[in-house]
């Protein structure tokens, strides 16, 4: 075969190949998979999709992420211009608005098929369900806490905080931590006046729910007058960080005023330990929400911490629900995520990755054993509009921090407009 032949059939064969690179490029399933969390939890999930797709080489997933703060925003907008994600990372308070909107995929007919929940226990899968039907998985069981400082606690001769410190208890030892620490731009706690789930765990504790069974607001003008005045006295004493502070604050990991350094302890959910500690020096620990004086009942209770769900928009239905399982079901892609979204709810994924764990995933699991002889059932879910409530909670917050409303005023206006965003729906 002469000179010319031979690089003729290597430039065809050249030509060929890039013919089938293309062709698979372009026939590829391209999945846009969308989560909120650190850097962290964009590590591991990136780490985990790639392995997906080592395996199934016709899939491509485009991963997108932001902060909590801004994810239900963008989600909301691309909803409504029906260009949601394909597979997006779901909280228990907004899964039913999403799903009873029609924004949501039902998964029921894809258990036992393209989706595996056979290591799941009923309680896990009916976390993710939203009037009888399935449209989302849970990702890991969590609960909220307290995540603090306590390489700082220790060393300046401060109490842990251990179950049951009251909510007036916390405030005076919060109050001595600040002066203890005789540090300026450094405070005892993060103000949470504008947590949603710091609320609904301070209402509890009253014996109300944050939303009742019919869908209502379950505070009082009185209930959200009280919830002001006491942030607004946390921040009068010193106890937590001032307003102009705490607006540093995203509503993510890495913009924490804990993370920022500006205060001992924070408000979060167990899972997140794991990405805190990521991102923080010192050894950080878990702790229970304040308790409510004369209830040994704590309104904290065990949930979802995250889950997926599928775009009810999504033309590749079946992609995108293999994809879903393979991020809760393989232990392979469990060993990947760890426990930075929760204890795996899949038994055979929490036994396969149990002996790798280190010392802050271990806490994370024995923290939620030790919270669940106190913790309280599951409360009623969410209305529509539950999400928009949360971005009243937080301006309305700050409104008073900044000492433009009452804690009396700001109670009774937060209650009507509350009110009519749920009525609104």
């Amino acid at each position: 075969m002469g000179t010319i032949e031979i690089g003729r059939r290597a430039l065809l064969g050249t030509t060929a190949a890039l013919i089938a690179a293309r062709a698979q490029a372009q026939a590829a399933t391209r999945l846009r998979l969308y989560w909120w969390g650190g850097v962290e939890r964009a590590e591991r999930t990136n780490k985990t999709a790639e392995l997906y797709t080592k395996t199934h080489p016709s899939i491509a997933v485009a991963g997108e992420t932001v902060g909590w703060g801004d994810y239900w925003t963008r989600l909301a907008t691309q909803a409504a211009g029906r260009n949601m994600p394909d597979v997006v990372q779901m909280d228990y308070g907004y899964i039913f608005e999403y799903a009873r909107r029609g924004g949501l995929l039902a998964l029921d007919s894809y258990v036992g098929k393209e989706l595996d929940l056979s290591g799941f226990d009923a309680a896990s899968i009916d976390g993710g369900k939203v009037d009888g039907k399935i449209y989302g998985v849970s990702l890991g069981l969590n609960s909220t806490s307290i995540v603090y400082d306590r390489e700082s606690f220790d060393a300046l001769g401060l109490a842990p905080l251990a179950w049951p410190v009251t909510w007036e208890d916390f405030a005076t030892r919060m109050a001595a931590a600040t002066k203890a620490l005789k540090k300026d731009g450094v405070w005892g706690s993060t103000d949470a006046g504008g947590s949603g789930p710091a609320l609904e765990v301070w209402l509890r504790g009253r014996g109300k729910e944050m939303y009742t069974a019919e869908g209502k607001f379950g505070a009082s003008a009185a209930d959200m007058a009280d919830w002001f005045a006491y942030w607004a006295e946390m921040r009068a004493i010193g106890a937590c960080v001032p307003p102009e502070v705490q607006a540093l604050d995203k509503l993510d990991v890495d913009t924490s005023v804990l993370t920022l350094g500006k205060a001992l302890v924070g408000f979060a959910n167990s899972n997140q330990l794991v990405g805190y500690q990521a991102v923080n020096k010192k050894k950080l620990d878990l702790a229970m929400y304040p308790a409510t004086k004369g209830n040994p009942k704590s309104g904290q209770y065990l949930k979802p911490s995250q889950m997926l769900s599928i775009a009810a928009t999504t033309r590749n239905k079946e992609e995108a629900v293999k994809l879903m399982s393979f991020f809760i079901a393989d232990t392979e892609a469990g060993k990947l995520l760890g426990v930075e979204r929760g204890i795996p709810a899949s038994k055979k994924v929490r036994e396969v990755i149990a002996p790798s764990l280190d010392a802050m995933a271990t806490r994370m699991s024995s923290y939620i054993a030790e919270i669940a002889p106190v913790v309280s059932p599951l409360p009623p879910p969410p209305p529509k509009g539950a999400g928009e409530v949360l971005t009243l909670l937080l301006r309305t917050n700050e409104t008073v921090g900044f000492k433009k409303a009452t804690p009396a005023a700001a109670g009774s206006q937060f209650l009507k407009d509350a009110t009519d965003i749920i009525s609104r729906g």
